[in-house]
């Protein structure tokens, strides 16, 4: 089987509920793990929004968890996987922020890669620093990806 990642809050390129936005809880939706290759010592996931790069300058970073355990099977709805650590998102925060594009519809990737080690990178680090600790590391990755546009 090969690693995937789903949500039963919305299906693949569909619409991002409001609920899991700035426009209205700002909370994490459900995401299902699948697959996870058997020497996997950890996950990551980065969600993140290239179309940003208009608007802001920059590929927006919405959420950057690393550590979960390879056993997960899912990350509950406004939760956080135990043990985890979270970085730095695009307004500094250590926590998910929820889509909230400031002109159009913008396309929401929700990343989830399976490592064959564990991190020492403290809370709070950087996209650049997981995505540059994680070189060499990468068993499997998988993409999700969510749109949504304000009304």
């Amino acid at each position: 089987m090969t690693l995937k990642l789903s949500s039963n809050a919305f299906s693949h390129n569909g619409t991002i509920p409001t609920k899991y936005t700035c426009d209205g809880e700002n909370t994490n939706p459900p995401l299902k793990i699948e697959g996870v290759p058997s020497p996997a010592k950890s996950l990551v996931l980065i969600v993140d929004d290239p179309d940003a790069i208009k608007p802001a300058g920059k590929v927006w970073d919405h959420w950057v968890v690393w550590n979960i355990k390879p056993e997960s099977k899912e990350i509950k709805e406004n939760s956080v996987p135990s043990e985890s650590v979270q970085g730095e998102n695009g307004r500094g925060q250590n926590k998910y922020q929820g889509p909230c594009p400031p002109d159009t519809e913008h396309r929401y990737f929700f990343k989830l890669y399976a490592l064959d080690t564990i991190f020492d990178l403290k809370e709070g680090s950087t996209k650049q620093e997981v995505e540059k600790a994680m070189q060499g590391h990468i068993l499997a990755k998988t993409e999700f990806v969510g749109k949504y546009n304000r009304q």
